[in-house]
């Protein structure tokens, strides 16, 4: 746009005359406003700004996965990553083993569906893939002066099958998972009874196992219907440990195994025993 020159129009005559007269001082000019208020708007712009970037600072970081935020990364309590684990079908007409109308507290379900899944990242024992195994398989969990008196202990209690499931994961525990199904709940109590039997050895110890204590860790483990029975291996042992426990679960009896190199550890033992045992409910 070209500039433009811009004249006052010549006073009207009125005016000239006014102005020859002594015009009165004139006030004081008041202070302008407008840079003050041009400051304040600068601020609060400037304001707004930083409180947009530090709200979408924030919205980032609650976007964020707790782990993802440096600084807020909490450590694993130690539990694995097992799959999400469901109950199996049954036989049309079949009843879950701890409700109205099962009162033999039978295991309906295929037993291979009810081992519990190896956890994310282990080592599936090919000998222990999830399958039946044979009796032999299981026998070699116990020391070798025992497994006379273990067989002939299951000849008399009418064992129907085991199937059993066995991995190692990445910090070098080694899990072995068997489930026994008997042909009753008395029998299977009685199988029961007789390897837990506090004879001159305590309970028949798994091989390699020299002394057992007793294991505390599943204490605050609920599970209606079901029982318990957990063990450590005794100190001093050798270059591993060895933790292991029964579930007592009507006509089935499971057996937990965990070995460490140094430790077995206390949280895995106690998170595996518990699913299992959920599984067996």
């Amino acid at each position: 746009m070209t500039e433009q020159t811009l004249t006052q129009p010549e006073a009207p005559a009125s005016a000239q005359v006014q102005a020859q007269t002594p015009a009165p001082a004139p006030e004081k000019p008041k202070k302008s406003r407008r840079p003050l208020l041009w400051g304040i708007a600068r601020w609060t712009a400037a304001v707004l700004v930083l409180g947009g970037v530090g709200a979408g600072t924030a919205m980032g970081i609650t976007a964020l996965e707790r782990t993802d935020v440096p600084g807020l990364a909490t450590e694993s309590d130690g539990r694995w990553d097992y799959p999400k684990l469901a109950l199996p079908a049954l036989p049309e007409g079949a009843l879950r083993p701890f409700t109205d109308g099962n009162d033999g507290e039978i295991h309906h379900a295929d037993l291979r569906q009810l081992l519990l899944p190896a956890p994310k990242g282990a080592t599936v024992d090919p000998k222990l893939k999830g399958g039946w195994v044979g009796l032999d398989t299981y026998l070699a969990h116990f020391h070798a002066d025992d497994r006379v008196a273990v067989k002939e202990a299951l000849s008399e209690s009418a064992l129907r099958h085991v199937a059993a499931r066995g991995w190692t994961t990445p910090d070098g525990t080694s899990t072995r998972v068997y489930l026994m199904r008997f042909s009753s709940v008395a029998f299977a109590e009685a199988f029961k009874d007789d390897v837990l039997d506090t004879g001159t050895r305590g309970s028949r110890l798994p091989a390699g196992v020299d002394g057992e204590t007793v294991d505390s860790s599943l204490k605050d483990v609920r599970l209606s219907f079901l029982s318990l029975y957990s063990f450590d291996e005794r100190k001093p042992y050798g270059p591993e440990q060895t933790r292991w426990a029964y579930i007592q679960a009507g006509d089935t009896l499971g057996l937990v195994v965990q070995s460490r190199k140094g430790e077995a550890l206390t949280v895995p033992f106690q998170q595996t025993v518990a699913l299992q045992a959920q599984l067996l409910s």
